[in-house]
């Protein structure tokens, strides 16, 4: 029950960004300069699908390793949903407020953020560390995708 409840929160900030994402694709984003490495719009909605689960799993992983009582354990997972937090507001900075120098701001700190929890969780559990390993890696894209549109189109 408590792996369903970790996925079901991550999914719903998923959820949450969507809807800035959804209203601003046809229109605003639509007509933004991006770079040749852009990935086709269908491609996001998986791949974060796919990746708020690991996130749920890796979260619960560490909530089940050694006890939920653990100073570590506590620290590492308020580190996780402060993270989460970062991450819902990138959608809301980029697609919502259309603010794409202050939505890379924001996916810096995000990205370092999860190099901070995937440090915090691999002692806790190896396992739970590496399911953040795509996560980091797709958020590291996201920043050179980010970075690339905020150089084309700002003016």
């Amino acid at each position: 029950m408590t792996l369903i409840l970790f996925i079901l929160i991550c999914e719903g900030v998923g959820l949450l960004g969507s809807f800035y994402t959804r209203e601003a694709l046809g229109s605003w984003y639509a007509k933004l300069k991006k770079p040749a490495f852009n990935p086709p719009a269908w491609l996001f909605g998986p791949v974060w699908t796919l990746l708020y689960a690991l996130m749920g799993v890796s979260a619960w992983l560490v909530s089940n390793e050694s006890g939920i009582m653990l100073t570590e354990v506590k620290f590492a997972l308020f580190m996780f949903f402060l993270q989460l937090l970062v991450n819902g507001a990138w959608s809301f900075i980029f697609f919502g407020a259309k603010l794409i120098n202050y939505a890379l701001a924001d996916i810096v700190m995000l990205w370092m953020f999860i190099v901070l929890v995937i440090f915090l969780f691999l002692p806790i559990s190896p396992l739970a560390g590496l399911f953040m390993l795509p996560y980091l890696a797709w958020v590291s894209f996201a920043t050179a995708l980010n970075y690339s549109i905020w150089k084309l189109n700002k003016t």
